[in-house]
């Protein structure tokens, strides 16, 4: 358990400075929970990917990346992580409250079907509303199939 005490945070938009300690913060997830299920080749451009609307991320001190969030198609969240030493301080859920606001409406977001998945746990407890399962147009990290299960805010 981390001693670590969240100051109160600062969501702010992501900026390109910002990437390289937002790399490290998700090598930190990936290697904590498997996000994401297959390591990107360019974690950069994975992060800055054209296709996002905005991102932000959250800070509970000047130059202390804790979280990320990104948002695309208007209102489907994507990337959004938190760094293992933040977790249960309510970064993710600042986060998601954050661009709930900006997006002004009903939120979407797609998460990998994994039995006993922290990230299922989070979003059933936060609000998040299941509506199916489907099977991803990507594959797992071996080539297997990969289901999605979806939410609504």
């Amino acid at each position: 358990m981390s001693n670590l005490t969240i100051q109160p945070l600062t969501i702010r938009a992501r900026r390109s400075e910002d990437l390289d300690q937002c790399v490290d913060v998700l090598r930190e997830v990936r290697l904590a929970n498997g996000y994401p299920m297959k390591w990107p080749s360019d974690p950069r451009a994975w992060l800055d990917h054209p296709q996002l609307d905005r991102a932000w991320v959250a800070q509970s001190s000047p130059g202390v990346i804790d979280g990320h969030v990104a948002v695309q198609n208007g209102r489907e969240i994507t990337r959004l992580f938190v760094a293992p030493a933040a977790r249960r301080l309510r970064v993710g859920t600042a986060l998601l409250d954050h661009v709930s606001v900006w997006a002004g409406g009903r939120l979407i977001l797609n998460v990998v079907d994994k039995p006993n998945s922290a990230a299922v746990a989070f979003y059933e407890a936060t609000g998040w509303r299941y509506t199916h399962t489907t099977t991803a147009d990507w594959s797992g990290p071996r080539g297997e199939v990969v289901r999605l299960r979806h939410y609504v805010r």
